[in-house]
């Protein structure tokens, strides 16, 4: 187990390069699953997750072979049981259900794991292949899905806290192969759902309509290899331009794509940010205090859960009262105790944090409880007067690439250490 330490109080300056989309790149990677032939995907980040999917893909009959953020995978799919061990550990694991029983025409996937922000039911997933002609059972904690044929259907797919991006990639990759043509309602339109669809157009696929809320697919009976470059972070994107603005700093975000962040782009603004595109990338200005907003996270191209935490942060420093509503998921507020401990101000009211602006924040020990949780945490101690020691820094080895190699590269003081 490891710790990171950090020095507070360092303004960052200089230039950071945004690597590729953990949560566009691991469907992908699942439905390379629907073919026999290599896939080549490039801009992949080096995470534990992707290492994860490697194992499941592995695991599954794939071949994988990685190399300075190209992934080929080959081979054919000769088993259709993704095992609790590996499945558990990672929500997105889920994702290999949908082409399993697309190619196989039979899944057995365990109840899947991750971060813990709440409830996140996949019954939304079990709705969208069944509705294909699949028979599901759930036994000793696996979903299993069998179907002689699968078959296109209009399908909704929403939920009580809007639509869902796995579940959405879920079906579009069991439907590419039904017979006829399905229709999804209600679909994820987030830019990592327009990613996959373009993979699998890539591979042979007939779809249109993704990045809208009805996605139309024409079955095919065969799905070839293909080349892709997996789209840029927008997560990682906001949470380093929040390290610039919670530093006073000036910061440049190679590759970032502001076309896919304009709901984060407007309230960093209306906080006092300055935000400029250039060519190649992004440009952000923090000053020394900021201005308090409201802040509601919605489904795309809403502002995203994935940054509430990290906003969170920055608005723990702004001069006076800011309110955050949670709407994806409710529960997701676990790091509000340990940005207590560093002198944060924050009540929480339901799906409400109240967050009164303080003059600093001072080091301490945390410990990170999920993920987008653990950034938060580092965005503090980045501000904060003194040292920062954050335990169960795993989770951010799940979703940032050289977190603390590239935050010294821009004037932070952070390192690792092993946690006794």
């Amino acid at each position: 187990m490891e710790k990171l330490i950090i020095e507070g109080g360092r303004r960052l300056e200089g230039s950071v390069r945004i690597s590729g989309a953990k949560n566009a790149a691991l469907p992908i990677m699942a439905a390379s699953l629907l073919t026999n032939e290599t896939c080549t995907i490039k801009n992949v980040p080096a995470l534990s997750d992707i290492d994860t999917m490697i194992k499941i893909l592995k695991n599954l009959g794939l071949s994988a072979e990685k190399q300075s953020g190209t992934l080929i995978l080959s081979g054919s799919c000769g088993k259709t049981k993704a095992s609790y061990d590996l499945v558990s550990t990672m929500r997105a694991s889920v994702c290999v259900l949908g082409p399993l029983l697309g190619k196989n025409r039979r899944a057995e996937v365990s109840f899947p794991g991750g971060c813990v922000i709440g409830p996140r039911p996949i019954d939304l997933h079990l709705k969208g292949i069944e509705a294909l002609g699949a028979k599901i059972e759930i036994k000793s904690g696996y979903i299993i899905a069998k179907a002689k044929r699968l078959k296109g259907a209009r399908i909704y797919l929403g939920g009580h806290f809007g639509s869902s991006v796995l579940a959405t990639a879920n079906t579009m990759m069991a439907a590419v192969l039904a017979e006829g043509v399905t229709v999804i309602e209600n679909s994820a339109c987030e830019p990592e759902i327009v990613d996959l669809a373009n993979f699998l157009i890539s591979m042979g696929a007939r779809i249109e309509g993704q990045s809208t809320p009805t996605i139309k697919i024409k079955g095919v009976k065969k799905l070839h290899g293909a080349v892709h470059s997996v789209i840029p972070d927008r997560v990682e994107t906001g949470t380093y331009m929040m390290a610039g603005i919670i530093t006073g700093g000036d910061v440049f975000l190679k590759d970032a794509r502001p076309d896919y962040i304009i709901a984060l782009i407007d309230k960093l603004t209306e906080c006092g940010a300055k935000i400029k595109e250039l060519p190649g990338g992004l440009r952000v200005q923090g000053k020394k205090r900021m201005k308090p907003v409201a802040v509601t996270t919605l489904p795309y191209p809403g502002f995203p859960t994935d940054m509430q935490a990290q906003a969170m942060s920055v608005l723990c420093l702004a001069d006076g009262i800011s309110v955050i509503t949670e709407k994806i998921f409710p529960e997701r507020f676990i790091h509000i105790s340990e940005l207590s401990r560093m002198g944060a101000r924050i009540m929480l009211e339901g799906p409400h944090a109240i967050i009164e602006g303080v003059k600093r924040l001072s080091g301490a020990r945390v410990m990170a409880s999920d993920l987008r949780a653990s950034a938060a945490l580092v965005l503090a101690g980045l501000a904060a007067r003194g040292k920062t020691e954050i335990s169960r820094i795993y989770h951010l080895d799940r979703g940032y690439e050289k977190l603390d190699k590239k935050l010294r590269g821009i004037g932070a003081s952070i390192w690792r250490e092993k946690d006794k």
